[in-house]
């Protein structure tokens, strides 16, 4: 089960309007045993309050986003970053890239508050995230990155009150710091999570580990099933799952059974639809209303229809097998058909696992920001729809005629949909009917759809224009699932149907935590046999990789690509290319203009010299005059 009491605060005992904002959907809401902050929260708190006295004297008044962002920025430069990194001296320096992003929280906050300076404070919150990625970037000490300023929790005090502890890595992921999060350090943490080299330790599930075994070669050191906590082995069992879910479900629905009785293969399905039902229920349980989304609703209209689908059909059981009786030929007919209904849900819910693949991934991330943007189109047809439907149905009622308003919906319908009749019109409260459908359908087609593709073509652009940065934060978020409240005892659905029925019941309650685990890993060892026998191979020849790259004193996840493999022969400097190249290349660190200003400067200062040393010698040639 999942140990969300070890890991997160008790978010529902502080459901306080303050707190709420804290909440994510990956958050759990049933937690008691808060992790302590590494450093006093009010230590934290006046270490974000200094970076933001900085980043206003930094930024007095609104300036352009680019200024900032740009490499060569000039209002960003390392003297600032330099400053930055000293806000938490020498005992609070690990939590800065933390306080800066408390900081991007504050201007966010402060820019809905205040919309007249907002551009203002969203450019403060810009340089946030710019000062953050680059100390994540200068950081040479890779440990102490990620293990301290990326992975140690921390948290503010707010209102007197603590708020939940978090890290940088998951913080980011809330915020949605793309800049942040397309920082090197950050992604190499992210890979390292994802191939469980950094796990949470057994002991104390607040701090992160280096995996011990990463070196080990051997192949039976591999072989634990502790290992399936790795989330990208946790990601391909969900991806082989769902296939096979798919599988079941393409040979139920071409083998269609006349007598009403379910095969193997029905039962199956319907047996690996209540483990996922039990998934879900059990997630929604521990993490409250925050852990629905658009893929939880996605998946519990597939489960509603299979659900509905094998009510009816056990109903239809119920009736007798007779030829005079169509009662049950009826109703297994119509469970036959919601359950072909369910085929494109069944389809596109095999794209939630493909989106760690980038192309799938940001494809979905483009399909996420328009299913938001199409809310504001929705919201005005619904205020659209339900006043043209009041005035007809108004003129309904004068004319007396109770049979029309099926036409009615139908006709506005078919105008939403592009395709609107006009045919019935003339005659319906002529001729104010005929001119409330023309207006309704000129609102409808020529303003409404237009604002709908607009949204669509504006969220289009904005997502493929940062398409790499949107993948990162989805592949962050894809991994942090996984990470931020793992399973002691990992059993994806619908191998949660054992825990529950053959572990959970029968023997957590009264056996000792110690035999307990070991029960459970004897069990999981059995059921992830053939997976655990492709992963440890697999994480022994990463092994062979990790000890080479130590021998070369690189890091562990080091590759050796095609141009790197003769470099070690070549020595640009004593062969004279560097010199070459350093007396060529251009001074990329500020603009041009700025370097032929700095030349002219230069020039300006010399020639004063010259004038000065001349001015003594004119004055001796006057005097003898």
């Amino acid at each position: 089960m999942v140990r969300w009491g070890k890991l997160f605060g008790a978010v529902r005992e502080r459901d306080a309007p303050h707190f709420r904002d804290e909440m994510r959907r990956l958050l759990p809401a049933h937690t008691r045993d808060v992790p302590p902050s590494a450093y006093p929260p009010k230590e934290v708190t006046k270490v974000a309050l200094r970076l933001k006295y900085q980043i206003e004297e930094v930024i007095p008044f609104e300036i352009d986003e680019a200024k900032v962002v740009a490499a060569n920025s000039g209002i960003i430069t390392a003297k600032v970053t330099q400053t930055a990194k000293e806000a938490g001296g020498k005992d609070y320096a690990s939590c800065v890239v933390y306080a800066l992003l408390v900081c991007k929280r504050w201007f966010k906050k402060q820019a809905n508050l205040e919309l007249w300076d907002a551009d203002l404070h969203n450019v403060r919150a810009t340089a946030c995230e710019i000062i953050a990625k680059r100390i994540i970037e200068t950081e040479e000490d890779q440990e102490y990155l990620m293990q301290d300023v990326l992975l140690k929790r921390y948290s503010v005090v707010r209102k007197d009150e603590e708020t939940v502890p978090s890290n940088v890595i998951e913080r980011a992921v809330d915020l949605h710091c793309l800049i942040v999060i397309g920082s090197s350090g950050y992604q190499k943490c992210i890979k390292y999570l994802w191939r469980g080299w950094i796990h949470q330790d057994d002991l104390d599930p607040s701090n992160f580990v280096y995996y011990k075994d990463r070196d080990n070669t051997s192949y039976w050191a591999h072989l634990n099933p502790d290992r399936m906590r790795v989330p990208v082995y946790q990601n391909y069992v969900q991806i082989s799952i769902s296939a096979i879910y798919l599988g079941l479900y393409t040979g139920a629905v071409n083998t269609v059974n006349e007598d009403g009785d379910l095969d193997v293969v029905e039962g199956i399905l319907y047996l690996m639809t209540v483990g996922f039902m039990c998934d879900e229920f059990a997630k929604f349980w521990k993490v409250g209303i925050f852990y629905f989304g658009f893929w939880n609703a996605f998946n519990n209209c597939l489960y509603a229809l299979l659900t509905a689908s094998f009510v009816i059909r056990m109903i239809a059981l119920g009736h007798s097998d007779n030829e005079k009786d169509d009662k049950r030929r009826e109703l297994n007919a119509l469970g036959y058909h919601i359950f072909c209904v369910a085929a494109p849900l069944f389809w596109g819910r095999l794209l939630l696992y493909l989106d760690t693949f980038r192309f799938f991934g940001a494809m979905l991330v483009v399909l996420k920001v328009m299913m938001r943007e199409s809310l504001i189109f929705f919201a005005l047809l619904v205020v659209v729809c339900v006043g043209f439907l009041q005035a007809f149905i108004g003129l309904n009622q004068v004319e007396g005629n109770a049979s029309i308003t099926s036409f009615i919906v139908t006709a506005m319908a078919n105008a939403v949909m592009q395709s609107p009749e006009f045919d019935g019109f003339d005659d319906y409260a002529h001729p104010f009917g005929l001119i409330l459908y023309y207006l309704f359908t000129f609102v409808v087609m020529v303003i409404l759809l237009n604002i709908l593709i607009a949204l669509y073509n504006s969220a289009y652009e904005d997502i493929t224009e940062n398409a790499i940065d949107e993948y990162m934060a989805m592949f962050a978020q894809k991994t942090l699932q996984f990470v931020r409240a793992p399973d002691e005892n990992v059993f994806i659905a619908p191998f949660n149907l054992i825990e529950l029925f053959l572990l959970i019941i029968p023997f957590e309650w009264w056996m000792d935590d110690h035999r307990y685990e070991r029960l459970n890993n004897y069990v999981m060892g059995v059921v992830y046999a053939p997976v655990l026998l492709v992963t440890a191979a697999l994480e022994a020849v990463d092994a062979r990789n990790v000890r080479s790259n130590r021998s070369r004193g690189e890091e562990d996840d080091d590759t050796i690509e095609e141009w790197e493999e003769l470099a070690g022969d070549l020595n640009f400097e004593s062969e004279g290319w560097d010199k070459k190249v350093q007396s060529t290349k251009p001074i990329v660190e500020v603009d041009a203009d700025v370097v032929e200003i700095r030349q002219l400067k230069e020039q300006v200062e010399e020639l004063t010299r010259l004038v000065r040393a001349l001015s003594p010698e004119a004055e001796e040639t006057g005097e003898k005059s």
